[in-house]
């Protein structure tokens, strides 16, 4: 019994490698940077700033876009070669800043400031049939919407 454990103990392991052959595209990343502005009859405008588009991954646990928007919300959906929805992300307006202050008596208070032009930014992950970014803005409780820009994506 013995010289059966013995012989056990002393064969010799094998590294089992196994050939991975699926060719995986590398992901990316698509930062767009863009300038909203609005005029005296509330109607919104906006600007393509540049566009870079990199190697990478989105960290899935990243809180940086609301589910559901509003009145105002922006809604920025990627569009395959027929303009059809990939997916999307919804923005909070842009143009409605919320600051944080002290006031007089060492209380905190929160201030909403309506902004006429701003610029922002846009960090996605890029999904492989996108050809266009489309945004719109939210206009009602039922996500109807109106389109302010599309860019079209040369990828590099």
């Amino acid at each position: 019994m013995l010289f059966l454990a013995f012989q056990v103990s002393c064969v010799p392991k094998k590294n089992i490698i196994e050939n991975d052959t699926t060719i995986e595209t590398s992901p990316k990343l698509i930062f767009l940077n863009y300038t909203i502005s609005k005029d005296d009859n509330n109607k919104k405008s906006i600007q393509f700033i540049n566009k870079t588009i990199t190697d990478g991954k989105l960290k899935s646990n990243s809180n940086k876009y609301i589910k559901i928007g509003g009145s105002g919300d922006l809604k920025c959906s990627q569009l395959n070669k027929d303009s059809v929805e990939v997916t999307s992300v919804i923005i909070k307006n842009p143009l409605l800043k919320i600051i944080e202050f002290v006031n007089d008596s060492l209380i905190f208070e929160n201030k909403k400031i309506d902004l006429q032009k701003t610029s922002f930014s846009l960090r996605l992950q890029l999904h492989s049939k996108t050809t266009f970014i489309a945004i719109k803005e939210i206009k009602d409780s039922l996500q109807n919407s109106n389109t302010l820009i599309i860019t079209k994506l040369d990828k590099q």
